[in-house]
Parts: C-alpha cells; structure tokens; sequence
C-alpha cells in the first residue's frame, strides 16, 4: 500500500515512471542548448546597452526541469529529491545570474559567461545521465561489486 494512495492519485504515474529518467536527460540537454542561445542573447542585447531580459525557451526549459523532477520524486524518492536540490540550485544560480548580467549591461561592462549556473546544470545533466543511462555501464559495474 502507498502511503500517498488516498491523498494523490498516482496510477497513472506506474505507465509514465520508467520514461521520466529519459524526459529529464533530453529536458536537460534542451536546458543545455538554451543556456547556451540565452548567454548569446544576452551578449547582443549587453553590446546595444539595454538591460538583460530573461530567454523564455531557457525559463521554460528550467520550469520543465523543476516540474519533472517534483515529479521524479514520486517515482524515486531518494534520487528524485537528490535531483531536486540539484534543479532547485540550478534554478536559483540562474536567477542571480540574470541579475549580474543585468549590472553588466547597465555598466557597460562586457557580458560574461554565467559560470555558476552552468557548473550547476552540468551536476545535474552528470546525475541524470548516470541515472538514465547506467544500463549501458551496469555490466563492467556489477564485475565490481563484491557478492
């Protein structure tokens, strides 16, 4: 019996758990992507001196990466919490990042790289991987565990 049964309806989530590792790895790349057309957005609007808007692919790729893993954690509670530190983190680099590219743009400063926000998404494009991917590594990793 699931302790959560009377108060959320989680059938559904038996037919879509398995595909969430694999939603979050391509959500993440896309996440990836968008980091990296936002930085360059964010670059040409910094040259003409205005302030910095927020990239809306890249927010809703941060929204969907946030929604998925709350939802992950039903699936897998302990690596979906671990993976929603991680987003949450992500997301929070993100906003003061938005804001230090603001400061640079409105002090004529050249436009850096986001560089917390991007070590943070790649610990969490490095978690999903080896959570969606270990079956292609499972067979040298098992050789290592001791029976």
């Amino acid at each position: 019996m699931d302790p959560l049964q009377f108060l959320v309806p989680l059938g559904w989530l038996s037919a879509v758990g398995p595909v969430l590792p694999y939603a979050l790895l391509v959500m993440g790349v896309a996440n990836l992507a968008t980091r990296h057309l936002a930085h360059r957005r964010h670059v040409e609007q910094g040259a003409d001196g205005d302030s910095v808007e927020p990239y809306t692919p890249h927010a809703f790729t941060n929204i969907g990466l946030v929604l998925l893993s709350f939802l992950f954690v039903l699936e897998a509670p302990v690596s979906g919490v671990i993976l929603s530190v991680l987003v949450i983190t992500m997301l929070i680099a993100d906003l003061f990042e938005l804001e230090a590219r603001n400061v640079e743009a409105r002090n004529d400063m050249p436009i850096e790289a986001p560089k917390s926000s991007i070590v943070a998404s790649l610990l969490v494009m490095v978690f999903v991987g080896y959570y969606s991917l270990f079956f292609l590594v499972s067979g040298i990793w098992n050789q290592f565990v001791v029976a």
